[in-house]
């Protein structure tokens, strides 16, 4: 490949030739230009530089004499193997290192759960199932379709309106939320969705309530807007509302952040009695209600507990959901569903910090959703998670009986009260003998939140991987839980 030169000429340089000399050799000692790059022909850097062919001619005979190049006959011109010694000595670098104070901005470091061999990291789909096949099918046809380029043009902030109007047709089907496409926001998974939401909506300094378990990555998200988290207690009912209205009259809060249908890390179901008063708390306060459905899908036992947002009549609810869960992770793909005025002051802050999601991708998951592949495929995931979840049950029961928990009704992974264990040490522990799993200290907002948890999932296992998983672990317990 030839390589383009950067040189400028003045008219106070000395001769041009030896400008176009020096600065090569600069380029060469910068690092720019590296032995057997390829320079342009002396014809192509003439018209470059506006200057007689003989010029450059001149300049590269010098560049001959000193050793910095080497011509090829009927190949081009090329910059030496064997240069002089001083460009071997003191070569010029990028810097390594800040000229300027970085730490002036705090950017909360993101707890990141490592991941072993045996992956029982709650919230891991299944990899190895993701219908690669029909999303490439889908691709192809999507850009066969696309006689004018449009998918590789600027688009809408709000995405893609073909996924946007397929995902207002599966909501309602799915979820009974009958929102218009102009009421549908796409991001790139529900993270990214919350972290839109949050800056289009909130200011630094509000109070937003928040599960006292609860992902690491969201709270430092939300501490990462500069919010105030207000820690509200969970139990088997999912968020205390008692609490959050004591929470309330103690402190103003402009949003509620929950996970009503699968509670992350709990996996408790939000009661119906609850969820009616948080709305109309919410309407009441005029409280924003981040509602995070982030595996409506996985449902077990029963058909899933319809979403805030199906009973939202007063448009407080922002309800982020996520298709990543159901086709692979690594596609990024998630929505926004509010009010329409919403929506449009979310893709108003979109606009400036990534204008736009992978038109591409959005347009070959809607027809996906379209042909029915998105619900086929979900309901083949249900069934290897129900079998995944009841084999990692089963094998906890019965290899770790000092283990508390339910059989969760849905979800991707098991909660379970560890008493007498150090659930810290022991996912080291087992981290070194190759299972991941995370303990509850990880989800904690609250420092005097009780952390006696583990969270242990299913679905990135096979049913044979989950039970050696589950041997591994008890071998790794520390040495005072093990059982007798």
């Amino acid at each position: 490949m030839v390589h383009q030169l950067a040189i400028s000429l003045t008219d106070d340089g000395g001769p041009i030739y030896l400008q176009i000399t020096k600065a090569i050799v600069s380029d060469i000692e910068r690092g720019r230009l590296r032995p057997r790059d390829e320079l342009p022909s002396s014809r192509v850097l003439a018209k470059q530089l506006a200057v007689h062919r003989k010029t450059v001619n001149a300049a590269f005979a010098e560049l001959l004499a000193q050793g910095w190049i080497v011509a090829r006959p009927r190949s081009g011109t090329f910059v030496s193997e064997a240069l002089p010694q001083r460009a071997r000595v003191q070569p010029l670098r990028a810097a390594r290192a800040p000229g300027f104070e970085l730490e002036r901005v705090a950017i909360p470091r993101r707890p990141v759960s490592p991941r072993a061999k045996f992956d029982l990291l709650g919230g891991v789909p299944a990899i190895e199932t993701a219908p690669t096949v029909a999303l490439a099918r889908a691709y192809r046809r999507v850009v066969e379709l696309d006689r004018h380029n449009t998918l590789v043009d600027y688009g809408d902030p709000r995405g893609d309106g073909r996924l946007r109007a397929a995902l207002s047709t599966w909501l309602a089907h799915t979820r009974g939320i009958a929102s218009g496409p102009d009421a549908i926001h796409t991001t790139r998974g529900s993270q990214n969705g919350l972290y839109l939401a949050c800056h289009a909506l909130l200011a630094p300094g509000d109070a937003v309530a928040v599960e006292a378990y609860t992902h690491p990555a969201i709270t430092s998200l939300l501490r990462l807007r500069g919010l105030e988290l207000v820690s509200i207690p969970v139990d088997a009912g999912g968020l205390d509302i008692d609490a959050l209205e004591r929470a309330a009259r103690a402190r103003p809060l402009r949003a509620v952040y929950t996970t009503p249908h699968h509670q992350l890390p709990t996996t408790v179901t939000l009661t119906a009695a609850r969820r009616l008063r948080l709305l109309d708390l919410a309407c009441a306060h005029r409280w924003l209600v981040f509602e995070d459905d982030y595996d409506h899908e996985f449902q077990y036992a029963g058909q899933p507990v319809l979403p805030l947002a199906y009973l939202d009549r007063h448009g407080v609810v922002v309800y982020v959901g996520t298709l990543s869960k159901v086709v692979a992770p690594g596609l990024r793909l998630g929505f926004i569903v509010a009010p329409p005025p919403v929506i449009d002051r979310i893709a108003a802050y979109r606009s400036y910090v990534d204008q736009q999601g992978d038109q591409l991708s959005e347009r070959a998951i809607a027809e996906l959703i379209e042909d029915g592949e998105i619900e086929r495929h979900t309901r083949r995931m249900l069934r290897i998670y129900q079998d995944r979840r009841d084999a990692l049950c089963g094998a906890l029961a019965r290899e770790l009986p000092e283990l508390q928990f339910e059989t969760p009704r849905g979800g991707m992974a098991v909660w379970a009260r560890a008493p007498r264990i150090d659930v810290d040490a022991w996912s080291r522990r087992a981290l070194a003998a190759g299972v991941s799993f995370q303990p509850g200290s990880l989800f904690a907002v609250d420092p005097a939140t009780p952390t006696g948890f583990a969270r242990i999932g299913f679905a990135a296992c096979t049913e044979t991987q989950l039970r050696e998983a589950v041997r591994l672990m008890v071998r790794a317990l520390p040495p005072r839980a093990r059982p007798r």
